[in-house]
């Protein structure tokens, strides 16, 4: 079974982000997001399922992963995803992490996602992530 990762589990990471069973949001502001968080929660997700991070709070954090990713990871499309992120967190994107332990969840966070104009939408696998928009 795939564990529901925590804030801490998070911030406890090391080197490039890896949420596996869950998917990346980002949407164009903090407003937008938590407007994303509300209709999270009425299509079924928990408030444990669903980690928010505001701009002001993601961007030095991703700064960081990219800055001391390894010399290996510059050349995958991990830190393609982290570069791609760290571009919407410049811009002020509000962010979420949603679990997603299998499809019919990863449905409902991707309906969310198209209908409050998500600027990417990452569902983390084992071996692979998956655009989901």
């Amino acid at each position: 079974m795939i564990k529901r990762l925590s804030k801490e589990d998070i911030r406890n990471s090391s080197g490039v982000l890896n949420p596996v069973g869950h998917v990346v949001l980002a949407f164009k502001d903090d407003a937008v997001a938590a407007q994303a968080v509300a209709a999270l929660r009425a299509a079924g997700s928990a408030d444990e399922d669903i980690l928010a991070y505001r701009a002001e709070e993601a961007t030095p954090r991703l700064r960081e992963r990219v800055r001391t990713a390894s010399e290996a990871a510059g050349f995958g499309y991990e830190i393609t995803l982290m570069r791609r992120y760290l571009a919407f967190a410049e811009q002020g994107a509000g962010w979420l992490i949603v679990y997603a332990p299998n499809d019919a969840a990863a449905e409902r966070i991707t309906e969310v996602a198209k209908r409050f104009d998500a600027l990417c939408a990452v569902r983390y696998h084992r071996l692979a992530n998956e655009d989901l928009i």
